[in-house]
């Protein structure tokens, strides 16, 4: 197989998050709640594979025809920020005005973000919460708080957005890689669980997720607080 091949073949698996997020959407339109989040926890996977392959097999190089950038730009859109606002306001989790907010703070702050060329740092990193509303609205599925905590939660992190505040790519970020690697991976596992089984209350993937999700949140601006000693 030529590199050419393999690089096609790397976009080919990168484009198959349109059809993810297809299927989370029309899940979602039904309010099948946990089977829209096993689809967009399969493309979460699929967003996580397909970056260090497109790194390895040089897709820039041997098919430049394919902007492999925009091309995830797009899908992490639809599965990242405009699923998962979709799904937090027809759910019912935040009635009234506090869901129409939410929707118009997630939607605008995100399609913002993305554009912004400043969002990577030096050590590869995001500055500012990188959009993966995905993952927050699927912990706010399984726990449940008050709708008034989950209003301030979003708004706090969508403010984060515009800030230096430094938050962790699991993959790329090298500093302390061994274990956020492993978290990540276990935040997929605990989010696949809970799906499965339809959020069910005092399921052991709660404590996971928050677990995880309090690392992988915090993991950045432990490492701003606490820099590397050369």
């Amino acid at each position: 197989m030529t590199p050419a091949i393999k690089a096609l073949l790397v976009h080919l698996l990168t484009g198959t998050g349109a059809v993810l997020a297809m299927l989370a959407m029309l899940a979602a339109v039904e309010e099948k709640w946990s089977l829209m989040f096993l689809w967009l926890v399969v493309a979460l996977f699929v967003d996580g594979v397909d970056g260090p392959l497109a790194r390895h097999y040089h897709v820039k190089t041997n098919w430049p025809t394919y902007d492999g950038v925009l091309l995830d730009l797009i899908i992490d859109y639809l599965t990242y920020v405009f699923i998962p606002a979709f799904a937090l306001f027809q759910s019912g989790l935040l009635p009234g005005w506090t869901g129409w907010l939410a929707i118009i703070v997630i939607t605008y702050a995100s399609v913002i973000y993305f554009v912004d060329t400043r969002m990577k740092t030096n050590d590869n990193s995001f500055a500012g919460f990188p959009a993966c509303w995905n993952m927050v609205v699927l912990v706010l599925f399984a726990l449940e708080p008050n709708f008034y905590l989950m209003l301030v939660v979003i708004i706090a992190l969508a403010i984060t957005m515009f800030t230096n505040l430094k938050f962790i790519h699991p993959v790329r970020t090298e500093r302390w890689r061994w274990i956020s690697l492993p978290v990540a991976v276990a935040w997929v596992a605990f989010a696949g669980r809970a799906a499965w089984v339809d959020f069910a209350p005092g399921d052991l993937a709660h404590w996971g997720l928050a677990i995880t999700s309090i690392y992988l949140l915090g993991a950045g601006i432990a490492q701003e607080l606490f820099p590397r000693r050369d």
